[in-house]
């Protein structure tokens, strides 16, 4: 008798499983945050759309500062951070969970003579210590082109060349694709952006880093070593709108990983109680 009741219990569980799973989701989602991940989150925001046509997700690209201040203030349901989370950040209630992993990639203009540098020369460059090409065999004054604060870009860029608020720049940009243009269109330039933002890119050179090219492979195995996590950020205790928890685990699914990797970046490994849900 007790195993009849456990095999009906099975199949109540199984058929309410099945049923739950047709439901068609729907609501709005408000996502807010990185201007390096805007790529990644819109070709991930159209495919969920797409197979859930009730939902409607919106992204403003306004930097990683204003994305994690706007989930702590709850003006919207997911920020994108592409940095981590400070602490004052996390007291405030935040988390953050890993969905990519993107390197920082070093870009000068395509008629530089230059094609690697080490850390250590680009932090020299980045504070002021090397002002000219010539020191590399090329010529004329170094522009430095960076982010503004409060960018999860030069935050990243910053804390991996240890050159935290030691920076010279000659243009300080509000977006990834500003300071790709910038060095375009600047023949001494030199600048730091997303590699999901510069594959295919005309007009720049990305340059190797101790002689290591950014690519995914190379972000993967960590011998690339100017990279940073693409995160998404939500509130420690609170509970998403069933619309937003099914788009949180839809960006961590291996669905999300190819699109993820079409996207340029790559998909960062999820644990198993996270990729399970």
């Amino acid at each position: 008798m007790k195993k009849t009741i456990a095999i009906l219990l099975s199949l109540v569980m199984a058929v309410s499983l099945l049923t739950v799973g047709a439901c068609a989701v729907s609501g709005t989602v408000a996502a807010n945050g990185s201007t390096s991940m805007e790529k990644v989150i819109g070709i991930l925001s159209e495919q969920f759309m797409e197979d859930n046509q009730d939902v409607t997700i919106t992204y403003d690209a306004t930097g990683s500062g204003t994305g994690i201040e706007a989930v702590a203030t709850g003006t919207c349901d997911i920020g994108l951070a592409s940095r981590n989370l400070k602490d004052a950040e996390v007291e405030k209630g935040l988390a953050a969970t890993t969905v990519a992993l993107d390197g920082i990639a070093i870009i000068v203009n395509e008629n530089c003579p230059v094609d690697d540098l080490t850390v250590e020369q680009i932090a020299a460059i980045f504070t002021g210590e090397i002002t000219d090409w010539a020191d590399f065999g090329g010529k004329g004054e170094i522009a430095c082109i960076g982010r503004e604060a409060g960018s999860g870009t030069r935050d990243g860029f910053e804390s991996i060349t240890k050159t935290t608020d030691k920076c010279v720049l000659a243009q300080e940009l509000t977006s990834t694709g500003a300071v790709i243009a910038a060095v375009k269109s600047s023949a001494n330039a030199i600048g730091y952006a997303s590699y999901a933002a510069v594959e295919g890119q005309t007009g720049i050179k990305v340059l190797t880093v101790e002689g290591v090219a950014c690519t995914s492979e190379n972000i993967v195995d960590g011998s690339y070593v100017i990279q940073r996590p693409f995160n998404l950020v939500t509130l420690a205790e609170g509970e998403l709108s069933e619309a937003a928890q099914a788009f949180f685990y839809y960006m961590l699914s291996e669905d999300a990983a190819e699109l993820i990797t079409l996207a340029g970046a790559v998909p960062a490994p999820q644990p198993e109680e996270e990729a399970g849900k």
